[in-house]
């Protein structure tokens, strides 16, 4: 545990120790805590120095109180850390944030590894909002999970957690075109348990005194900023409407370098570690690092 910010953040080192060891640092993403990276942690320590750690309201960390913004976080655990310059590689809104890190002190970031990345100021398409809702909220109800959501549900129905929690593992992870049975039985329960106690978290209150915020002016019109070299990996399972986040940001980033996955959903170093992995040490490996 490790104090940023004023705040109790759970992390985790391994690796290559030394002040001139190469820095990975990974970034989790919102239904996730950093055991997403239970894949990598391993193959990229026989290099880097490879810190993970888990946001605020997720994994061992504590809860999320007051107005924040998670790219700053993230640079002041490099602080903590005296980590100056890193390789940020994000998962879902884990590379949201470190986009938005990069855009704030490019002086601090070597390289962008963006799989299944959010963007910040992207305005997610009406299609893709509807589907969310078919596929996930309405499996317990709309008016009963903004009720979970606001407080007003003094006891958790597990059931209803359980069903909410299938629901959303089974659309990102697994991806719209698949099903449970589609994913290894592993991934499902790693993803499941993950994304469980986070709504636990979540539904007993512990993010309804927070106000998280991203990067301003956001990154969507600051792509052509980004200085560095950027992978952006996706899963071909994965949303259209988050695959599509995919394409913008290899169009929009100088020189990135875009790559598909086959037979992966929203976590592709998850699902496909193997693949994942060898494409982020071939790109780790073209850099002067």
């Amino acid at each position: 545990m490790i104090q940023v910010l004023g705040s109790e953040f759970e992390y985790d080192e391994a690796g290559v120790g030394g002040s001139g060891a190469p820095v990975v640092v990974l970034a989790h993403g919102g239904t996730t805590d950093r055991r997403v990276w239970i894949h990598q942690v391993p193959v990229l320590a026989e290099r880097f120095r490879v810190i993970s750690y888990d946001w605020l309201g997720h994994g061992g960390s504590a809860d999320a109180v007051g107005e924040f913004a998670r790219h700053e976080q993230l640079l002041a655990l490099l602080d903590v850390l005296g980590v100056e310059r890193a390789v940020l590689v994000g998962s879902s809104d884990g590379g949201k944030l470190s986009l938005d890190a990069a855009l704030l002190a490019p002086e601090r970031v070597k390289a962008l590894v963006l799989a299944g990345s959010g963007l910040s100021g992207h305005e997610w398409p009406t299609e893709f909002r509807q589907l969310y809702a078919e596929r996930v909220y309405t499996k317990i109800g709309v008016e009963r999970l903004g009720r979970y959501s606001s407080g007003e549900v003094a006891t958790l129905d597990p059931a209803d957690l359980e069903v909410y929690v299938a629901a959303l593992v089974e659309f990102l992870v697994a991806g719209p075109g698949r099903r449970r049975q589609d994913l290894d039985p592993q991934v499902w329960t790693l993803a499941s348990e993950m994304f469980r106690r986070i709504t636990e978290r979540a539904w007993s209150g512990s993010w309804r005194n927070s106000e998280p915020r991203d990067l301003a002016p956001p990154a969507n019109a600051r792509l052509h900023e980004v200085g560095v070299p950027t992978l952006v990996v996706s899963g071909e399972e994965d949303v259209p409407a988050i695959l599509a986040v995919s394409d913008i940001l290899a169009a929009g980033v100088r020189d990135a370098v875009g790559v598909r996955l086959p037979e992966a959903g929203h976590l592709p170093a998850l699902e496909r570690p193997a693949e994942f992995n060898r494409v982020l040490l071939d790109f780790l490996g073209t850099l002067a690092l």
